[in-house]
């Protein structure tokens, strides 16, 4: 099979077009022909080095999935050869889905969405997956509730700002003064352009200095250390950023906050719960821009380079 292979770690050039052998599955297993796929910021961590003390190098990255079933393990019986599914592929594993192939057990794999194409089903699974971590498991986030989305217009924030409002929350979120429309037309309550306001600032002056109930951090930096300045009491401060930058966590010991650093794992029951909620209309794709897999190496750039508006997809 075809695949986008790294035999180094480096720039977004180090990218090659290989042959490599079509996996069999196992009994367990599902073997996927992928259609699409899409660029996450964890591929090109990957790619760069960051993560080399738990990779192996050749690798295949990728980390979304949306394809036709081809072959079933004998111990599979929830799907069929011909099923259209969508998933999360196991992060860090070296045998992702930039390639026309991909093996995945069945456990972490679900149908796709009916209403969606395999260019827009690609664009969901990674960030749906970690946004239910985040929101629904790890942050009980509740009808009424206000929660503070950061950088409401990229792959994470825009899938967030959807789940959060389909959930009945009042939603602040912060992105820059070009893409402001983006959140608004995802039903972003409050949007805060952070080059002209204080996200801490507004959300003082609009809640009256009770603060909100959840944050997600999908920037890093001081964010932590700030937004425990805007929590209420017993609110919950939710990042998917690694946190290499020390954090004053003063503001946090006397209001009994939770803080949760997630790193998403893939299970297609996640997935099945977020398929209902797209097939209703509730959350739609954001998608940027749309390449064919060949040209992986350009969509890695342009994500690293910012300001990319919801996800960048790879066609197969």
């Amino acid at each position: 099979m075809k695949v986008m292979i790294i035999k180094a770690f480096g720039g977004a050039d180090v990218f090659e077009a290989a042959e490599i052998a079509t996996p069999e599955p196992g009994a367990n297993e599902l073997l996927v022909r992928i259609k699409a796929t899409s660029v996450n910021p964890v591929d090109y961590q990957t790619r760069r080095g960051d993560y080399q003390d738990l990779m192996t190098l050749p690798a295949v990255l990728g980390s979304d999935v949306s394809g036709v079933v081809e072959k079933i393990g004998s111990a599979v019986a929830e799907f069929a050869a011909g099923d259209e599914v969508y998933y999360m592929p196991e992060l860090l594993q070296g045998s992702g889905s930039y390639a026309q192939y991909h093996v995945a057990d069945k456990s972490i794999v679900a149908r796709k969405p009916a209403n969606l194409s395999h260019v827009e089903a690609a664009s969901m699974p990674l960030v749906g997956v970690t946004v239910w971590d985040c929101l629904m498991i790890r942050g009980q986030l509740q009808a009424g509730e206000s929660v503070l989305i950061h950088a409401g217009a990229g792959g994470i924030g825009s899938f967030a700002i959807q789940l959060a409002k389909a959930m009945g929350a009042y939603v602040f979120t912060t992105c820059s003064a070009r893409n402001i429309d983006l959140p608004k037309s995802l039903g972003a309550d409050r949007v805060i352009d952070y080059h002209k306001e204080d996200y801490a600032q507004v959300i003082h002056q609009e809640t009256a200095g009770a603060g909100v109930d959840l944050v997600l951090d999908t920037i890093g930096g001081d964010t932590i250390e700030r937004s425990f300045t805007i929590l209420r009491p017993s609110g919950r401060l939710i990042s998917i950023v690694d946190i290499s930058q020390p954090q004053n966590l003063l503001a946090a010991w006397d209001k009994n906050v939770t803080l949760h650093l997630v790193f998403a794992t893939p299970y297609g029951a996640k997935l099945d719960r977020l398929r209902e909620l797209i097939e209703r209309g509730q959350i739609r794709p954001v998608i940027d821009s749309v390449l064919p897999l060949t040209e992986v190496a350009k969509a890695h750039k342009k994500l690293e380079q910012g300001g990319v508006r919801g996800k960048i997809v790879l066609e197969n």
